[in-house]
C-alpha cells in the first residue's frame, strides 16, 4: 500500500479507530498497531512478515541476552553476533546477487570461468531500513544507552508501519519509552500532524511525481536521445524530485505516526541550504546521516586524529553509506564523490585559511550535489557516464523541457527555501479553527491536489532501498 492511495486511507481510518478504541490498554493497543503493520507489510508479499517476525524475535533474545550478562567480553561478542545476523539478512537479500555478479565478471577477466550460482533473490521492502534500526538497538542496549525491552515492543519497534518500508530510522532510544504508556489525544498535535500530512501528500502527488513522468524519468531513460539543455535541467529537476518524493514521505509517516499519538525525530532540515557537505549532511535523511556518523563514523574514530586519518573514515562512511542505498557501483561512486568532498572541505579549512562567502558555499554545495545526484539516478555507471557525455556534447535544443516542468523545478525550490517555520505557523492557528471548518479545509486540500495529480501514483524512490 501507497500512502497517497484510496487503500491506504481506508486502512488507516480502521487502524487510528480500534488505536484509539483500545487505548485504554496499553498492550492491547500495541497489539493492533503490530497486527495492522503486519498486514500493511504483507500488502507487498505477504512471505517477508515471517522476516520481520523472526528478525524481531532474534534480536529481542540477543538484547536480553546482552543486558543480563555481567561480562564486558561476553556482551561485545553477543554485539557481534546480532550484528552479524542483522548484516547477515542485509547481505542475502540486497547484495548476494550483486557480489556473485562482480565475481563472475573478475572470473572471466583472469580467464578462470566458473559456473558460480545464480539465484533469483527478492528484496523485501524497506530491509535496510529496520535492519539499521536493529543494529542501533543492540548497540544501544550494550552501551546501557536504551534496557532491553520486551518482545512485543521491539517487534512493533520494528515493524511500525509509518516508518517500515522507508523511514525514518527511528531509534530505540526515541520510541521504546513511547511504547511504555498509552498517548494522550491532542487537538493542537493532531491538527499539526494532518496539515504534515497535506503537505508531503501535495509535494509527492503534484511535484515529484509529475516532474518524474514529465522530465527526469523520460531524460534518463535513454539520454543519447535528449540535449544537452534537457539533461541540464533534468538534473535540477531530480534534485527536486528526490527531495520532495524522500522529505513527503518522511512528513506524512511523521504525521500518521503523530496521529496515532506517537513522536518521530525530523528528517530534514532543508539541505539545499547548506554550504558544506558536512552541512548538507546534517540536513539530509538526517536519520541515516545520525546513524552513519553515530555507529559508524566514531567507532571508526571520528575527526580524533590528523587529516589523513580523518579522510579514512569519512571515504569508508560515506562509501558504506552509498552502498546501503542498493547494490550498484552507481551508489558506491555517488559515496564516494561525496567522501572525497568532504576530505577536500577538510583540507580546504585548514587553519589560516579565509572561509568563503556563505552564498557562495551554498551555490557550490548545490552544484555538486546535483552532480552526485546523475549518479544516485543513473541505471548502470556506464549510463551515468553517457548522461554526462551527453549533457556536455550534446548541444542546447530544448525538446523535452516544457513551461509546466520548468515551473515545478521552480515550485519545488520555492517551497524547499519558504520560511523554516511557515508550515508550524499555519499549524497553530489552524488548531484554534472550529473542527467541522477544519475538516472542510484538509478535505478541500486533498480535493484540490488529487485534481492536479498525473495518472496514477509512483512508489516513493526510498521504498527500492
Amino acid at each position: 500500500m501507497l500512502f497517497p492511495t484510496l487503500s491506504f486511507g481506508v486502512f488507516f481510518l480502521v487502524v487510528y479507530a480500534l488505536a484509539w478504541a483500545v487505548s485504554a490498554s496499553n498492550e492491547w493497543r500495541k497489539i493492533c498497531l503490530l497486527l495492522a503493520s503486519w498486514f500493511f507489510y504483507g500488502a507487498w508479499d505477504g512471505r517477508f512478515v515471517a522476516l520481520l517476525i523472526v528478525s524481531a524475535t532474534v534480536n529481542w533474545f540477543v538484547a536480553r541476552r546482552i543486558a543480563a550478562t555481567p561480562k564486558e567480553g561476553v556482551k561485545r561478542g553477543l554485539v557481534v553476533l546480532g550484528v552479524a545476523f542483522n548484516l547477515a539478512i542485509l547481505g542475502w537479500f540486497k547484495y548476494f546477487s550483486f557480489f556473485i555478479g562482480q565475481l563472475a565478471t573478475a572470473l572471466h577477466y583472469l580467464g578462470l570461468q566458473r559456473d558460480l550460482p545464480l539465484l533469483q533473490v527478492f528484496l523485501p521492502v524497506g530491509v535496510s531500513f529496520f535492519t539499521f534500526q536493529a543494529i542501533s538497538y543492540l548497540v544501544d542496549v550494550r552501551r546501557g544507552r536504551v534496557v532491553a525491552a520486551g518482545l512485543l515492543d521491539i517487534a512493533l519497534l520494528m515493524s511500525f508501519f509509518p516508518h517500515l518500508v522507508a523511514g525514518p530510522i527511528v531509534r530505540a532510544s526515541d520510541l521504546l519509552p513511547q511504547f511504555r504508556q498509552s498517548p494522550r489525544a491532542d487537538r493542537g498535535a493532531a491538527a499539526a500532524a494532518m496539515l504534515l500530512i497535506v503537505w508531503g501528500l501535495f509535494k509527492k502527488v503534484v511535484i515529484a511525481s509529475e516532474l518524474a513522468t514529465a522530465l527526469v524519468d523520460p531524460a534518463f531513460f535513454d539520454p543519447s536521445r535528449r540535449s544537452g539543455f534537457d539533461l541540464l535541467t533534468a538534473a535540477y529537476g531530480y534534485s527536486v524530485q528526490i527531495y520532495c518524493d524522500f522529505s513527503a514521505y518522511s512528513d506524512m509517516a511523521i504525521g500518521i505516526a503523530a496521529l496515532l499519538g506517537y513522536t518521530f525525530p525530523r528528517n530534514f532540515d532543508q539541505p539545499y541550504r547548506a554550504a558544506s557537505l558536512q552541512e548538507f549532511w546534517r540536513r539530509w535523511h538526517i536519520s541515516l546521516s545520525s546513524w552513519l556518523r553515530d555507529y559508524l563514523y566514531i567507532p571508526l574514530g571520528g575527526s580524533r586524529g590528523g587529516t589523513l586519518f580523518v579522510c579514512r573514515n569519512l571515504m569508508l562512511t560515506m562509501l558504506l553509506g552509498g552502498l546501503w542505498h542498493g547494490a550498484n557501483w552507481t551508489f558506491v561512486i555517488w559515496g564516494a564523490l561525496h567522501g572525497a568532498g568532504q576530505c577536500g572541505e577538510r583540507v580546504w579549512r585548514r587553519p589560516g585559511r579565509q572561509a568563503m562567502p556563505r552564498w557562495l558555499g551554498v551555490i557550490l554545495t548545490f552544484h555538486f550535489v546535483v552532480l552526485g545526484w546523475i549518479f544516485f539516478r543513473a541505471e548502470s555507471l556506464p549510463a551515468a557516464l553517457a548522461y554526462l557525455g551527453r549533457l556536455f556534447c550534446g548541444g542546447w535544443s530544448d525538446t523535452l523541457v516544457t513551461p509546466l516542468s520548468l515551473a515545478l523545478v521552480a515550485l519545488g525550490l520555492l517551497i524547499h527555501f519558504m520560511p523554516a517555520r511557515g508550515l508550524q505557523r499555519i499549524a497553530e492557528r489552524a488548531r484554534h479553527w472550529p473542527a467541522p471548518a477544519f475538516g472542510v479545509a484538509v478535505a478541500a486540500a486533498v480535493l484540490m491536489i488529487d485534481a492536479l495529480r498525473p495518472e496514477g501514483v509512483a512508489p516513493f524512490i526510498y521504498y527500492q532501498f
